[in-house]
């Protein structure tokens, strides 16, 4: 099991989408985050769902190999009505987990409701509510184009505080195949 640096560490946050995915990345130092950047990868101008699919992976390892990140904090998919979009957040999310474990990253995936829970206290806040209390925390002032962007950063910040507020672990880990198949076989289809 691959262990995160226990003095300081990057966090990789991940909203997956299939028309914009949002990420943010943070370091954290102590029981103190600071903000590293945020963005997003547009992918609504492809047409082809596996070219979106490969964006993903190629800016996920991007990102990765840019940035040095000790670990993937990764939104999990919500269980809405519409069962084809359901399906391609998984793999959009797939494919990122796929990027994190290719430069063998630990991996930690929260729900929507966690994340907001975590970063407002709400966890039905708005994602406007959800940035403008990244900015206050963070203190960052610009405001970015897209609220995916905070969202991706929301993931990496929830995780950092599960850490902080744990004393040092949060619960759920993947650092390779193996791991995630045996964590989660009622998943698996054969």
């Amino acid at each position: 099991m691959l262990k995160e640096k226990s003095k300081e560490r990057i966090i990789l946050g991940i909203d997956p989408g299939t028309s914009i995915m949002g990420y943010g990345i943070v370091k954290e130092t102590g029981n103190s985050t600071g903000l590293i950047c945020l963005g997003v990868v547009k992918l609504d101008h492809l047409d082809d769902h596996p070219l979106k699919l490969n964006h993903i992976f190629e800016k996920t390892v991007a990102l990765i190999d840019e940035y040095h990140p000790d670990c993937l904090a990764i939104e999990a998919p919500f269980y809405g009505k519409n069962i084809q979009v359901m399906l391609k957040l998984g793999r959009a999310q797939g494919v990122a987990m796929a990027a994190a474990l290719s430069r063998s990253l630990p991996i930690f995936e929260y729900s929507p409701r966690k994340i907001k829970q975590s970063i407002t206290g709400n966890g039905s806040a708005t994602k406007e509510q959800v940035a403008a209390m990244l900015q206050t925390l963070l203190k960052f002032t610009e405001t970015p184009q897209f609220l995916d962007a905070t969202d991706g950063l929301a993931v990496a910040v929830c995780h950092s505080f599960q850490r902080i507020s744990s004393g040092g672990s949060a619960k759920k880990s993947y650092s390779g195949w193996d791991t995630f198949v045996k964590d989660n076989q009622k998943r698996i289809v054969k």
